[in-house]
């Protein structure tokens, strides 16, 4: 247990010395750079804020390529401010395209965070398989055994069923016998289910 807790003390010293040396190389190249006061000192927060952010994008799983691409601009702009102070650079005499560099990274490091915050994650395959339907899918159909709706009729006019039964009683007189549906279309002139129609109030 006393190793394990001596094993996370190192970790942790460790890590709070990494972090202060870094912190102090951002602020020194930022202050040679002109930016001067409070505003050398944000520099280094701006600069690990966006880390974390890259890194928490990196653990949720979800769009990596972005997360990638943050994670290096960050840890590109801590590890140059490190060399940069390691005295290969005068920063008694900055050159002008560090300054241009160090006065765009708020803009760059806004952008970063905010697509990094705000960027929705891509949807789940299981997600998406759940919201589509089967290809296989066939619409429903009636089953075989239920019988089919009656096809709606068309009211006859009572007029033509009296023209039709004086057409009928004179068939009967004449012939002995009632008027069949045939004989009864062919002498109204009306279509086949019409006169099936008139027959049936005709009996």
């Amino acid at each position: 247990m006393r190793a394990q807790l001596a094993r996370v003390d190192a970790v942790l010293v460790q890590a709070v010395i990494a972090a202060a040396l870094s912190f102090a190389h951002l602020h020194d190249l930022a202050s040679a750079a002109g930016q001067d006061g409070w505003k050398a000192w944000a520099y280094p927060v701006s600069v690990d804020l966006l880390l974390v952010a890259a890194w928490r994008r990196l653990r949720s799983g979800h769009d990596r390529a972005a997360g990638w691409c943050w994670f290096l601009v960050a840890l590109t702009a801590s590890l140059g401010a490190n060399i940069a102070t390691a005295g290969l650079l005068d920063l008694g005499d900055v050159p002008g395209w560090l300054r241009i560099l160090v006065a765009g990274w708020p803009a760059l490091a806004f952008l970063g965070g905010t697509l990094l915050a705000h960027s929705t994650p891509a949807p789940s395959p299981d997600a998406t398989d759940k919201e589509a339907p089967a290809p296989d899918a066939e619409p429903s159909r009636p089953a075989a055994d239920e019988p089919a709706a009656p096809a709606p009729t068309t009211p006859v006019p009572a007029a033509l069923i009296e023209h039709a039964r004086r057409i009928a009683d004179a068939h009967q007189t004449r012939t002995g016998a009632p008027i069949d549906a045939d004989t009864l279309r062919a002498r109204l002139g009306v279509p086949a289910p019409l006169a099936d129609q008139i027959a049936a109030h005709l009996t």
